[in-house]
């Protein structure tokens, strides 16, 4: 499948400079691109590529200026990473679209409902009363539990779990090994010493737009719900608790784990393997440093770092006095040494 500089200009809304009749039919990194593919250059780190690279179209921002010539055609575009991606998911779409039917050997409850353009895997497990809309994509060895729902063009990749009761919503990707609605970790300690499980009858909502990476966990509710708001983004090796809720748009990095009943905000960004307690809040827009452990409840817009987890700022301001404590110390080694000196002429 092959596109021209003017259609490729057409779905990002760009300029085209040079060729616009110049087609591509593969991407390619723009170190390493060849003769009919497409790169792109939003780093200026890699800008002296942009005139050795043999790519045929270069996606570039409207303020890149030459310095040398060139022999791609570019297209033109205020901000070249956002129109990259822009295209990588009408490719992606096209892609997809051509993928549908069910294969064998699979299982559908017989109350099963699926709609058009649905795709479902060899070995896959649909099970009672689910609910497949249009244009889902399930990958083999999935297990759909019963009475879960699958939004439209949401995609299921090989071997997720979804338990019952789950709701997925709309352009939802779920990738490889995930489990969504596992039981929530919750148990009531005994005179005996021993701990009596607490039934978690609740189940987990993911809304439209979130992307899930691989082999996380999200846990059901106790009551309730597990929620996980539109448009957030929650990358590999995850833990979401039971009751936790994750805001609009906010984006979790990989190996991090959220205890239970914790409410995190809107636009929040969690570094890896960051850590947080439970049953507390996170504001809107706050940040959490890769590797933090988070014991309080933060304000909107609050940055912390460290374990416990502190002021962002107040924490740069130790770490630069900490880098000076070896001069430090030579200056009060010499400091002693001259009051020693002044006591010995008094």
């Amino acid at each position: 499948m092959q596109f021209s500089a003017t259609q490729i200009a057409m779905i990002i809304g760009g300029k085209v400079e040079g060729n616009p009749d110049v087609a591509v039919a593969s991407f390619g990194k723009i170190e390493e691109a060849q003769n009919g593919q497409l790169a792109f250059l939003a780093n200026p780190k890699y800008e002296e590529h942009l005139y050795s690279t043999k790519a045929s179209i270069i996606i570039v921002n409207e303020s890149q200026e030459l310095k040398e010539p060139i022999g791609a055609t570019l297209i033109k575009v205020p901000d070249a990473y956002t129109a990259f991606a822009v295209l990588l998911d009408k490719y992606q779409q096209i892609q997809r679209q051509q993928l549908s039917g069910i294969q064998q050997p699979v299982y559908i409850h017989a109350t099963a409902k699926t709609g058009d353009n649905v795709f479902i895997g060899a070995f896959a497990y649909i099970g009672e009363n689910v609910v497949v809309a249009d244009g889902a994509k399930i990958y083999p060895h999935a297990f759909i539990g019963d009475n879960v729902k699958i939004g439209t063009n949401s995609t299921i990749h090989p071997g997720v779990k979804i338990y019952h009761d789950c709701i997925i919503g709309k352009n939802v990707t779920i990738h490889a090994g995930t489990v969504i609605g596992s039981d929530g970790f919750g148990f009531a300690p005994q005179a005996d010493g021993t701990f009596k499980k607490v039934p978690q009858i609740g189940n987990v909502i993911v809304e439209d737009g979130v992307e899930i990476g691989a082999n996380s966990t999200i846990d059901r509710a106790t009551i309730g719900s597990t929620i996980i708001r539109s448009g957030a983004k929650l990358d590999n090796l995850l833990q979401i608790a039971h009751n936790v809720e994750v805001g609009n748009n906010t984006v979790i990095a990989a190996q991090s784990g959220v205890s239970g009943s914790t409410k995190i905000g809107n636009n929040v960004m969690i570094g890896g393997q960051a850590g947080i307690v439970g049953h507390i809040t996170i504001g809107d827009g706050a940040k959490i440093n890769a590797q933090s452990g988070v014991s309080k409840s933060l304000d909107p817009g609050k940055a912390v770092t460290g374990l416990p987890a502190h002021d962002y700022t107040a924490a740069l301001r130790s770490q630069a006095a900490s880098r000076k404590l070896p001069d430090m110390e030579k200056r009060i080694q010499e400091l002693e040494k001259q009051i020693a000196a002044l006591k010995e002429k008094i």
